[in-house]
Parts: C-alpha cells; sequence; structure tokens
C-alpha cells in the first residue's frame, strides 16, 4: 500500500512539474508571438539613406523586423514635452523581446556622448520595460537621451502600454545620472549605477514592508550612505545629491515602488554591472589605467627635468 502510494505520489508530482513547465512555456511563447518579429524605431529626423545606415549599423539585413519612426509627437505623447522637432531625433533603437532582465548595447558608443549602457536600462526598468535587448545606434553624434522614447514606442506598437507617469521620471532619471556621470570613469560609474539600483530597491522594500513611502530627509541619509559605501563623497556633490532626492521623490508618486517586475529587473541589472566590474578586475583593466597615469605623469617629470639641467 505503502509503495503503491509512493507511486501515485511520484506521477501526480511529476504531472505538476511538466504542466507548471508547460504553463510557463506557454506564456513565453505567447508574448514572443503577441511582439512578432524585432521591431526597429529610427530617428524620425533621418533620411532614407541614413535609416538605411543605422540598419546596417544595428546589423539588420535580411531579417524581418517591424520599423517605425519616432517624432516630435510621440516625445509629447509619452513625456509630455511640446515644442520638440523631429528633425533633432537622430538616434534610433532595435528592441527584441527575449530573456531575462534588460540588456542594452549601445553600438556606436562614439556617436553616443552622453548616456551609458547602464543609465539606459536603468531608467527603463523605472519606465516599466522589462525582458527585452535594446540596440541603440547614431550615425551622428548626439547625447542619446532621446532613445528611450524608441523604446516606449516599441512597446506601444507590440500591445504593451506603459505608464506615462513612470516614462517621465524615467527620462528625469536618465538625464540627472548622465549629467551626475560626466565626471566619473568607467570605474566609478559602475559603482554610481549600483547606488541607483541599490536606492531603488531599499525604496521598493520600505514600501512593501511599510505601505509608505520615505521622506526627504531620510531620502538624503540613504543616499549619502550610498555614495559614502561607494567612496564617491569627494565626487559628487551636494548640489547633485539634492537632485538625487527630487528624483526618488518623484519615483516614489509612481507605481515602480510596488512593482515585483520592478524588483526582477533592478536585481537582473545589479548582477550585471557586478560581473562586468568583476571581469575588468579580472583581466587587470584598473591595473593597466592605473599605470598608465602613473606612466605619464613620470614621462612629464622627467621630461621637466631634462630640460632644467642646464640652467
Amino acid at each position: 500500500m505503502k509503495k503503491r502510494l509512493l507511486r501515485w505520489t511520484i506521477v501526480l508530482t511529476s504531472i505538476l512539474t511538466v504542466s507548471l513547465f508547460a504553463g510557463n512555456q506557454a506564456q513565453a511563447i505567447q508574448v514572443e508571438e503577441a511582439w512578432g518579429a524585432p521591431t526597429f524605431i529610427y530617428g524620425g529626423g533621418l533620411t532614407q539613406d541614413e535609416i538605411n545606415q543605422t540598419k546596417s549599423e544595428l546589423g539588420i539585413q535580411n531579417q524581418t523586423i517591424e520599423e517605425f519612426p519616432v517624432t516630435g509627437a510621440d516625445i509629447e505623447h509619452y513625456l509630455n514635452l511640446s515644442q520638440v522637432s523631429t528633425s533633432a531625433m537622430i538616434s534610433s533603437v532595435l528592441v527584441e523581446r527575449q530573456g531575462q532582465g534588460v540588456q542594452v548595447d549601445i553600438i556606436t558608443p562614439g556617436n553616443i556622448s552622453k548616456v551609458t549602457e547602464d543609465q539606459y536600462a536603468n531608467a527603463a526598468i523605472t519606465a516599466g520595460v522589462e525582458n527585452v535587448q535594446i540596440r541603440v545606434a547614431s550615425i551622428k553624434p548626439v547625447t542619446g537621451e532621446s532613445a528611450l522614447t524608441g523604446v516606449y514606442k516599441a512597446f506601444e506598437v507590440n500591445g504593451e502600454d506603459l505608464e506615462q507617469d513612470r516614462m517621465i521620471v524615467a527620462q528625469e532619471e536618465l538625464e540627472t545620472t548622465s549629467d551626475i556621470e560626466e565626471n566619473l570613469d568607467e570605474n566609478q560609474s559602475g559603482r554610481f549605477n549600483q547606488i541607483i539600483i541599490n536606492i531603488k530597491q531599499t525604496i521598493n522594500n520600505y514600501y512593501q514592508e511599510n505601505n509608505t513611502t520615505i521622506d526627504s530627509e531620510e531620502l538624503r541619509r540613504i543616499i549619502r550612505e550610498e555614495i559614502q559605501n561607494a567612496d564617491l563623497s569627494q565626487i559628487i556633490t551636494e548640489e547633485q545629491i539634492s537632485q538625487l532626492v527630487n528624483l526618488f521623490q518623484n519615483y516614489q508618486k509612481t507605481s515602480a515602488i510596488d512593482s515585483d517586475q520592478v524588483q526582477q529587473q533592478l536585481s537582473e541589472l545589479g548582477t550585471t554591472i557586478s560581473d562586468a566590474y568583476q571581469e575588468a578586475r579580472d583581466s587587470g583593466w584598473f591595473e593597466r589605467a592605473w599605470q598608465a597615469i602613473v606612466d605619464f605623469f613620470t614621462n612629464i617629470w622627467e621630461s621637466f627635468s631634462s630640460s632644467t639641467e642646464g640652467e
């Protein structure tokens, strides 16, 4: 009797496991089918030749894609910003629903002068973007701050509407963090993006545990502590801390603070940033960079000493 019961337990467990797996697979397939082909959103200020050149940069050749322009009207629609000229819309994105987390690749880093991959990913998560690969390209020098609008349009044309207040805060986040990071090197930039993730997670955890938000003074304390732990206290100014306080006060007004999806995507991004940082350390990149700085100033000193020997 006990053996028969054990056999039936094993059979029922197996059926349940297969059913759950099939259900998850079916859900994933439905998401992929809803999106269909990868979606190419190109800057409305590009000519046809420039669109084709952008496609080439993004590796779009004979594959099936959906494609749409992003315009000044889209900026107004998503971000409530008027009087943005379509002719100024240059950066473009290729968005594909796949995998876990938000993955961003800047294909033309020489032409995206201000925004980093981690900044795009962090802000996209704030807006409600999930489980996508985003490739960004521009054939002309641009700041890159408008590229997220293309991502929002990619979601909309594939039947997924994002909340406007979250998109607006995401744009504020992108502008605030990119301004601060202008004075940071690659190592410091990675640590700063981890700070942004940590603060969001702290805010989300606090809200889920207490069903209320964090007041401005406590926010300031949390931000300062994170900056200090990241050894950036001597670089990030009080004015910039105030900007971050304002940003996260606005962040707390959105549904992002009560989203399990945001928590999951932030965790995925944090792992990616941590892995990239560790890979750089393991490869000796930081040591080589420091040695290059030492060699540079040593050469200057030696040149100065040689030039003054005859005086």
